[in-house]
């Protein structure tokens, strides 16, 4: 059962990456022809945003292991979320210091997508059959 349930994370993450990848993909592209490199590249900086921490959160969470010992779990979570919100706050700060975007509502844009995917990657999961 435990290896069921670690494959079927590892699907969800799997998932979840490649349907934020398109995401980045399509507003990369429709940003560029629709306006210009520099708008492009903001679109690819805000989805880097928003992907870089929740690949944080899935490494400190161990998604991909089987797990043993469930009482550290809780502990695991709340150390994995707040690393991924100080990672968030300094990659907006860092983004914002050192290249600032040529189109802030492209970059916003895109971070919004790429966050909000997560809302839409469960119609992408397989449905449980209950035999």
């Amino acid at each position: 059962m435990q290896r069921l349930e670690t494959l079927r994370r590892r699907t969800y993450v799997i998932r979840l990456t490649i349907a934020q990848m398109l995401i980045t993909l399509a507003g990369v592209l429709l940003a560029f022809i629709v306006v210009d490199g520099g708008s492009a590249i903001s679109v690819a900086l805000g989805a880097l945003v928003a992907m870089l921490p929740q690949a944080f959160f899935v490494q400190r969470m161990a998604i991909f292991k089987q797990r043993h010992a469930t009482s550290r779990n809780e502990l695991r979570l709340f150390r994995a979320e707040a690393g991924k919100f100080g990672l968030t706050v300094a990659l907006f700060s860092l983004v914002f210091v050192l290249v600032p975007p040529s189109n802030p509502a492209f970059f916003f844009s895109a971070y919004v997508a790429v966050v909000l995917t997560h809302w839409l990657t469960p119609w992408l999961m397989p449905k449980k059959s209950h035999n």
